[in-house]
């Protein structure tokens, strides 16, 4: 069984974007969503410095668009699992098809701003703790009167709060432990966090979520979301909400997870599971960085996509709409029906007339997602199509 993860903040490198505007579309993609998020992604991707993509509010669409981008060249129906760190859920969130590729760039383009706006409210900011006893080290947190934002597993908790709070645990570190400030603009997932939540919250409501087509983790527990409206819950919660990365790691091992791939910009998640997971046996891991690391990761999903020890398990493809309208079905599809690449399923009755829907592969029409006249969004799903692994 194989997992893609997308990474948080703090894993940007400056020009580290660069290498994937050789490939076809990829500027014009990034442009395209840089009108979404507010910020220009091509000049961040490659040309801005450290300090620059340091910012809250452009890091944040800047890791959901690279994370995209680099997983358009992979055979995502071949995956089993997503998950994603911090911001990287909305990124894992995408991909497992509970969102729109647009969607969660707008999302990001929000969160970031309006966490950014926050975090200039008071004074705060976040330390990482490592090593001690875990218990130890939550205790003497909240002695500071700060709090767990992250429990990111291999014996690693970043504590968030007030500067002073941070300054009295650094000079006071638990037992067994190190204490390194974090170069962030605030304290992310604490209650400081709660007007870019509300604020999230407002935009959010506005978005028609489908049901995930793959597992798709959660940060707030580790659990697996089957509904793709409570996942967009629990993305605005996290905002305040801590990173239980730990628990997310956990459940990868309880599914049998034997491949990893990391996506660009990847490296931080990559290392956290190595070390937590290396007791049951260390997944095959691969860091998804450039393009010329797009053969290695395709050869993982070969190798472990159909793994786990588990029954085949139907894998689905999402066909979702080219454009806002009403959507009408093929009068002569029904659910169970066979379908080749290329053919007409339905079509979107738009203000500029009809626009036709095509399955983009082969396989069995699984489930009807959007039915007679339902009005639809741009990339809003319409139809499953399954095939045995």
């Amino acid at each position: 069984m194989l997992a893609v993860l997308s990474p948080g903040q703090g894993s940007q490198k400056p020009g580290f974007l660069t290498p994937w505007l050789d490939l076809p579309d990829a500027e014009a993609r990034l442009r395209w969503w840089s009108a979404l998020a507010g910020v220009d992604l091509v000049h961040l991707g490659t040309d801005a410095d450290a300090e620059e993509i340091k910012d809250t509010a452009r890091t944040q669409p800047l890791l959901v668009a690279a994370a995209l981008l680099a997983a358009e060249h992979l055979p995502m129906y071949d995956v089993a699992v997503t998950a994603g760190h911090s911001v990287g859920e909305l990124g894992a969130a995408a991909l497992a098809g509970v969102l729109p590729a647009e969607a969660a760039i707008t999302l990001a383009g929000v969160r970031g701003r309006e966490m950014a706006a926050a975090c200039a409210l008071e004074p705060t900011g976040m330390a990482a703790v490592l090593g001690g006893d875990p218990d130890e080290v939550l205790a003497a947190i909240e002695a500071h009167g700060l709090y767990p934002a992250n429990r990111n597993g291999a014996g690693q908790v970043v504590a968030a709060g007030a500067v002073d709070g941070l300054e009295k645990l650094a000079t006071e570190p638990p037992a067994k432990s190190r204490v390194i400030r974090l170069q962030v603009a605030g304290a992310f997932h604490t209650p400081y966090m709660a007007p870019a939540e509300a604020a999230l919250a407002g935009v959010a409501a506005g978005i028609t979520p489908s049901d995930p087509a793959r597992i798709l983790l959660s940060n707030l527990d580790g659990s697996a979301v089957n509904h793709g409206r409570e996942m967009v819950q629990r993305l605005v919660r996290q905002v305040t909400a801590p990173v239980r990365w730990d628990l997310c790691m956990r459940t990868l091992a309880d599914l049998g997870v034997t491949g990893v791939i990391e996506l660009a910009p990847a490296g931080t998640l990559a290392g956290l599971v190595k070390r937590e997971l290396k007791a049951g046996g260390a997944p095959e891991i691969v860091t998804l960085n450039t393009p010329d690391d797009l053969p290695a990761a395709r050869d993982l999903i070969a190798r472990h996509s159909g793994l786990g020890g588990h029954e085949p398990v139907i894998q689905f493809r999402v066909v979702v709409s080219p454009a806002a309208g009403t959507f009408t079905p093929a009068e002569e599809l029904a659910e169970g029906a066979d379908l080749r690449t290329g053919q007409v399923i339905g079509h979107v009755t738009t203000r500029q007339g009809p626009v036709e829907v095509t399955a983009h592969d082969s396989g069995l029409l699984t489930e009807w997602l959007a039915h007679h006249d339902d009005p639809v969004a741009p990339g809003q799903p319409l139809a499953r199509i399954g095939g045995h692994a």
